[in-house]
């Protein structure tokens, strides 16, 4: 067995599920919600669905916590007599945070953190936290470790169906998004993170329904022929959270070969962005 200490620190916005969190004593960096009159700690003291409520009165801007906090959190894995720590965190190419973890892991002596950048979003990105952990439970190798998790970020993948591109455009994070007259034609834009971790469209849709089922048939053709995968859905607001029971009976259907079914509210942080009634269908090609 390994017998180094190895802990855990991942961002709010990578969504990894709570029962894991406390499993494996994961430290969680808060992404920060803005706004004109007060600040608030994403999953904290803010909520996805207050963020929704809140929409028509205001958009509020995000950002990530500053340097100080996070030296801070390096530091008490150090005070904890951890010599190393796996850090895990939305794609570069959409947060700052993954740069920001990097640069202040350089500054803590006697602390070897690897900051691993998922290249995703949401329970895209915490898929790579649930691995981690699975890893070192395991008792492989720290190189081993490090190896395989970097392997492991083109093995997972997320769809998200949007109502609209209004969030994504206000906010700044359209990426590659084509800006579409979505609202006229009832097409409904199916997103994901390239290979450089930045928002692009994989499908258009009319309709709901029919934008559901081809995020379901997109997450199905990405785990091809795996032997084992964990699947997500990832909901935003209530609008959003009626829909799971039957999202789940056909994706249960369509991809039988789960080890996990994950399921849970985003982030606010990821709430702000991407408005009301966001369905995400996560997939984590896990056969080693």
């Amino acid at each position: 067995m390994n017998t180094q200490k190895i802990g855990f620190l991942v961002d709010s916005g990578s969504d990894v599920p709570l029962e894991i969190i406390e499993k494996a004593n994961i430290k969680v960096i808060p992404l920060k919600i803005i706004y004109s009159d007060k600040e608030y700690t994403d999953k904290v003291d803010i909520h996805a669905q207050d963020v929704y409520d809140r929409l028509d009165q205001e958009i509020p801007k995000t950002s990530l916590p500053s340097g100080e906090v996070i030296s801070e959190m390096l530091q008490e894995f150090k005070n904890e007599g951890y010599e190393k720590v796996i850090a895990i965190t939305i794609s570069s190419g959409l947060s700052g945070t993954n740069n920001m973890v990097r640069l202040m892991a350089e500054n803590i002596k006697d602390l070897e953190v690897f900051t691993l950048d998922t290249k995703n979003i949401g329970i895209g990105s915490g898929f790579l936290a649930i691995k981690a952990t699975d890893y070192v439970e395991k008792g492989l190798a720290w190189e081993v470790i490090k190896e395989k998790l970097l392997d492991d970020v083109k093995k997972s993948k997320i769809f998200f169906q949007v109502p609209t591109l209004e969030y994504l455009q206000k906010g700044g994070r359209i990426g590659l998004v084509s800006s579409i007259l979505g609202n006229v034609l009832n097409l409904k834009p199916i997103i994901s993170c390239n290979e450089n971790g930045i928002y692009h469209t994989v499908a258009k849709v009319r309709g709901n329904k029919k934008s559901i089922q081809r995020a379901i048939d997109l997450a199905t053709e990405f785990a091809g022929n795996a032997k084992k995968y964990h699947l997500a859905i990832a909901f935003g607001g209530r609008t959003a959270e009626v829909q799971v029971d039957d999202i789940r009976v056909e994706l249960k259907k369509k991809l039988p070969n789960f080890v996990k079914i994950y399921e849970d509210q985003i982030s606010p942080a990821l709430g702000v962005h991407t408005g009301p009634g966001l369905i995400g269908i996560g997939v984590q090609i896990i056969e080693d």
